[in-house]
């Protein structure tokens, strides 16, 4: 067996076990190339298993292309979650692909990527081809045609409509383009498709096991904005802008057990797809590695036990970040009912209202931040004081002082929010938490946590519970998410003060 030089996050031993037990925990981490048929495939691929001569294990889907290998059709690379670990936390690495991961290069240079990240362009071609095996461009291509095979594979869609949707400009490049990379062409790859559903577009969203959605559910539930979302015992479902062209999904699990989310779509633009995917993978936590996240928290003896009763619990994101931020404003030190009434209020008052049978259930979508800049909002019931911090947020993310980008370190994301009056570290927190995802974002200052934590009756200070928290890194923020969901009995999670 030969493994791949730039991947050293498995011991090829770990990769040949769980290539040979098809051991789904391990989807996304690795891929298997097969030297003899050069192609790739997933560890859990269900062909007979190649010899280990024949075999060699490469990190991610854009170093196995870079080598020469195409995805497998039986089972279908482009299913697999991300590794969530290349595209979580601070490093230079995580913080370009999710530059990546969002089009950055299918309409700026390298050099927009790398200036965005910090770095030289050469330097961060050098780390990427060091720490991935492939270049960002590779990173970037591999994206696009795989996003393409889900879509010609899945859909209906025109090929015209799926060039589009996987960010190629033109019908001829796309053609080009597929053929060269996977020897087919793409009209070629449909004939071999089945497609069954009609109108509704139907797209699975891949993640490893264990996921615990009835729990995502739950928290999501709790939450929901009547008109903007609806959040039954089986499926999660919003209105998505903009406002000229609108148009609602539906998140549900995908029938018979297989790992993936089933993803409808109505009233939506090809365009938009690839960007629907991506902002849907991280309010769902789906590119998340438990076994390495529950390996790190494990070894504090009070988060052990909920690991061990909850090992599928993610860390739920938001659609939007700007939503989040006012839902974190307008959640300080109130319950979560209380802010998601008021919350309510506000989108039903200042957001765009949906015509009748838009969909069932929904109606608005949320408000801007130009039209909550200037907007009498006590008029809904919210303190003056509570209103002046909205406004002023709103006119923050306007002029730029705010701002959700994913490529921002979290101390200098904090360091922004907080300057803002009304803003405090809890809130500042809580919204890298659920607007960007950030897995180590930490608010301290939440009282549930200082009560939850110790298991004396006793309540830590925010100083404290830092300090007991550095050993939880990079991943503070699910250990939030445990002990919140831990403490829903006896407390009501999550109420913060500035």
């Amino acid at each position: 067996m030969e493994s791949n030089g730039a991947f050293t996050a498995l011991d090829p031993r770990v990769c040949e076990q769980a290539r040979l037990s098809r051991d789904a925990r391990f989807d996304g981490l690795f891929f298997v190339a097969v030297k003899s048929t050069r192609i790739y495939c997933r560890p859990m691929c269900p062909a007979p298993s190649p010899k280990p001569i024949n075999i060699t294990y490469y990190g991610n889907a854009a170093a196995a292309e870079a080598a020469g290998y195409r995805p497998c059709l039986r089972c279908r690379p482009e299913l697999a979650p991300g590794d969530g670990a290349w595209r979580r936390g601070d490093e230079a690495v995580a913080r370009a692909l999710k530059l990546i991961d969002q089009g950055l290069l299918a309409e700026q240079p390298l050099s927009a990527l790398a200036e965005r990240v910090g770095l030289g362009e050469r330097q961060l071609r050098r780390l990427f081809t060091d720490r991935l095996g492939a270049a960002p461009i590779g990173v970037h291509g591999t994206r696009r045609l795989l996003f393409a095979k889900q879509l010609l594979t899945e859909t209906n869609l025109p090929i015209t409509e799926v060039a589009l949707a996987s960010g190629f400009g033109s019908l001829r490049r796309f053609n080009a383009t597929f053929l060269e990379a996977y020897r087919m062409a793409p009209r070629d790859l449909r004939r071999q498709t089945v497609i069954t559903q009609e109108g509704t577009l139907v797209l699975r969203l891949g993640y490893r096991p264990p996921y615990d959605f009835t729990a995502m559910l739950d928290f999501l539930r709790g939450r929901a904005l009547p008109g903007v979302e609806s959040v039954d015992d089986l499926a999660y479902a919003r209105v998505i802008g903009p406002a000229s062209a609108p148009g609602w999904l539906r998140v549900s699990a995908w029938p018979n057990g297989e790992h993936a989310l089933k993803l409808e779509l109505h009233g939506v633009a090809p365009t938009r797809l690839l960007d629907i995917v991506n902002r849907l993978r991280r309010m769902f936590d789906l590119d998340a590695d438990p076994h390495a996240i529950a390996a790190a928290l494990s070894h504090d003896a009070r988060l052990r036990p909920l690991l061990k009763k909850r090992p599928g619990l993610r860390l739920p994101s938001g659609w939007d970040g700007f939503e989040i931020a006012m839902r974190a404003i307008i959640g300080q030190q109130v319950s979560v009912a209380a802010a998601r009434t008021f919350t309510a209020r506000l989108a039903q008052e200042f957001g765009e209202t949906m015509a009748e049978g838009f969909a069932p259930g929904l109606r608005h979508l949320f408000p801007t931040p130009e039209a909550l800049a200037d907007a009498d909002l006590t008029r809904i019931g919210l303190t003056r004081t509570r209103a002046d911090t909205v406004r002023t947020v709103a006119r923050a993310v306007l002029d730029g002082r705010v701002d959700f980008r994913s490529e921002r370190m979290l101390d200098d994301f904090l360091a922004r929010w907080v300057a803002l009056p009304g803003i405090g570290p809890w809130t500042a927190n809580y919204i890298a938490m659920r607007a960007l995802g950030h897995p180590d974002a930490f608010p301290a200052d939440d009282l549930v946590l200082q009560k939850a934590v110790p298991t004396d009756g006793s309540r830590m200070t925010a100083k404290a519970l830092i300090a007991r928290a550095e050993s939880w890194r990079p991943w503070r923020a699910y250990a939030v998410i445990q002990v919140w969901k831990d403490s829903m009995g006896a407390a009501k999670p999550p109420t913060g003060k500035k």
